[in-house]
């Protein structure tokens, strides 16, 4: 339509190409948001300041989940130095129809009537939280609904952790206690979701097995938690010892510390490599002796830290195989409530060795089970940075 005469075309379209070539590079160097994802992997519960606040993210399926969730949070010992910033988040499926993944948060209205089955459920969640907010003290509850499909949900809980830059993820196990004492599958998705979240997850994550932590028994507030804590080895013990920790300053928490350690009659899987450069003799450190190094820094520091406690009990358990591992275990199921197990790296043990039908919800009234590092990207190595273990059960 001769608008345009050649020479301002061709300025155009060079204008194009230059802003082009500047604007892609130039959002990404100004824009990294794998660098605030890097940054974010420190926080842990080891990483976590002692007089600093301590922010968990609480996943509910049910209001069935809420009593030991907050019988959780109570024993965690909020204090006015460090207070306990929780988000609890309810997760809803969301069927029928394809749609968008939504955290949404919700903002409860007093004397409004729920429009629905879900706001209902979510009504009496939250409200139970907020109770707890207002009668525990140097507590902070907010309140947050995910409605996605299962499949997906996972990324709202994850997202959600990293906002608000949560240490710990909560989630409850995939099956619940019947009458008779028996677990059972609540929902299948429940069990891939749980494992998505582990898989995916920024931060630590526990996966609470409730079997009555919250039952009659413990329903006064003067009633002893006991605690104990299995300590086999590797990052997730590690920081499954440093939330038994903060267990411990809490008045009313009974610890032990149950640390196994190899008999002389098992073969030891760590070995020293060495191999001959010129005319020196050089020797390899294997990972297994740096983790060794770190877990005896970390129980060396735990009872440095606790010496003056007398509800702490530490005790060390020799054993060759899992029979004795078992034998040791039962031991102490009868008489504690709360188990805290990490999950290790989902390698054979001397530990656990032939114990492949073992369960972790055969122990205890409720056991929190606890991971190794975040997943990182594929393609890099997967390995167990000391200052990056969760919490994580085994699939």
């Amino acid at each position: 339509m001769q608008v345009l005469d050649d020479k301002t075309f061709a300025i155009m379209v060079i204008v194009a190409l230059v802003m082009t070539s500047i604007v892609q590079p130039g959002v990404t160097t100004l824009y990294r948001p794998a660098r605030k994802h890097v940054a974010y992997k420190r926080r842990t519960i080891q990483r976590t300041k002692p007089d600093g606040e301590f922010r968990v993210l609480v996943c509910v399926h049910t209001p069935r989940n809420v009593p030991t969730m907050i019988h959780l949070l109570e024993a965690s010992h909020p204090t006015k130095k460090s207070p306990i910033t929780t988000y609890v988040l309810h997760l809803v499926e969301l069927s029928g129809r394809a749609s968008a993944v939504h955290i949404v948060q919700y903002t409860r209205k007093a004397g409004r009537p729920a429009i629905n089955r879900m706001q209902a459920q979510s009504d009496h969640i939250f409200n139970a939280f907020q109770n707890f907010e207002q009668q525990g003290g140097f507590v902070s509850v907010t309140p947050f609904t995910a409605i996605s499909q299962y499949s997906t949900i996972h990324e709202d809980i994850c997202n959600l952790a990293q906002d608000k830059r949560a240490a710990v993820i909560i989630i409850p196990f995939h099956k619940q206690q019947t009458v008779d004492g028996r677990m059972e599958d609540t929902n299948s998705a429940f069990r891939m979701l749980n494992q998505n979240v582990l898989a995916n997850a920024p931060c630590s994550v526990g996966i609470l097995v409730d079997r009555g932590l919250s039952g009659p028994k413990r329903s006064s507030q003067n009633q002893i938690l006991r605690i104990a804590v299995l300590f086999f080895g590797g990052p997730d013990d590690r920081e499954a010892l440093a939330y038994a920790w903060r267990l411990s300053q809490h008045p009313r928490n009974n610890i032990t510390v149950m640390r196994f350690v190899l008999g002389d009659n098992t073969l030891e899987t760590t070995t020293i490599t060495q191999y001959k450069s010129g005319q020196e003799m050089i020797t390899v450190e294997t990972d297994d002796d740096r983790e060794k190094q770190l877990d005896d820094k970390c129980i060396q520091e735990f009872k440095g830290m606790t010496t003056n406690n007398s509800s702490v009990t530490y005790m060390e358990k020799v054993v060759n195989h899992g029979e004795q591992t078992v034998a040791a275990i039962r031991t102490i199921d009868g008489t504690h409530d709360l188990f805290i197990v990490g999950r290790g790296h989902g390698m054979m043990s001397p530990f656990t060795a032939g114990l492949s039908d073992w369960r972790t919800e055969a122990i205890g009234d409720t056991t929190i089970c606890m991971p190794d590092s975040p997943t990182q990207q594929q393609g890099q190595r997967r390995s167990p940075p000391q200052d990056t273990a969760v919490f994580q059960p085994q699939p």
